[in-house]
C-alpha cells in the first residue's frame, strides 16, 4: 500500500486568508487600529490586497476637520514605519521574498491598495478553486468575521 503524502502546502484560498487575517493583526498590534474587510489575491508572482477602513481615528479626525495634506503625510509615515513589518509578514507566510511594495490610500473612502511582486510563485496546489472566486470570498468573509 503507498503511503500518502502526510505534509500537505495550503491552497491559494488558505494563504490568501491567513494573510488577511495577519494584515488585520499588524493594524491591530502596530497601529492600534481595526480595520474592515481585507482583501488578498494572489496572482502568479503577484499579490493584490485591499484594506477597508484602513484610517486610524487621529487621521480621521484630521481629515474632518479639513487638514487632508496633513492626513496624507501621517498616512505616509505611518505606513513607512509598518512597511518593514508587512513585508516580512508576506515573506513569512508566502515563502517567496518581496521585490517590490507599491501602495496608496483614497482619504475619501479610507481604502489602501497594495501591490506586491514576489521573487517567484508562492508553493501553492493549482488546483485551488480561488481563481474563481469561490475560495477568496470565503477568506475575505472569515477575514471580516475576525475583527
Amino acid at each position: 500500500m503507498a503511503e500518502k503524502n502526510s505534509i500537505s502546502r495550503p491552497t491559494r484560498g488558505q494563504l490568501e486568508r491567513s494573510l488577511s487575517q495577519q494584515l488585520q493583526k499588524l493594524y491591530r498590534e502596530h497601529l492600534d487600529h481595526t480595520t474592515g474587510k481585507v482583501s488578498c489575491r494572489l496572482f502568479e508572482d503577484k499579490l493584490t490586497v485591499i484594506v477597508e477602513n484602513s484610517l486610524t481615528q487621529p487621521e480621521r479626525l484630521l481629515l474632518e476637520n479639513g487638514n487632508s495634506d496633513r492626513v496624507e503625510k501621517l498616512h505616509d509615515d505611518l505606513s513607512r514605519l509598518v512597511r518593514p513589518q508587512l513585508i516580512d509578514l508576506v515573506e513569512t507566510i508566502l515563502d517567496q521574498k518581496v521585490v517590490d511594495l507599491m501602495s496608496d490610500t483614497t482619504l475619501e473612502t479610507g481604502r489602501t491598495g497594495l501591490v506586491i511582486v514576489l521573487s517567484g510563485r508562492p508553493c501553492a496546489p493549482t488546483s485551488d478553486k480561488s481563481s474563481s472566486g469561490e475560495k477568496t470570498s470565503a477568506a475575505e468573509a472569515t477575514s471580516a468575521n475576525n475583527l
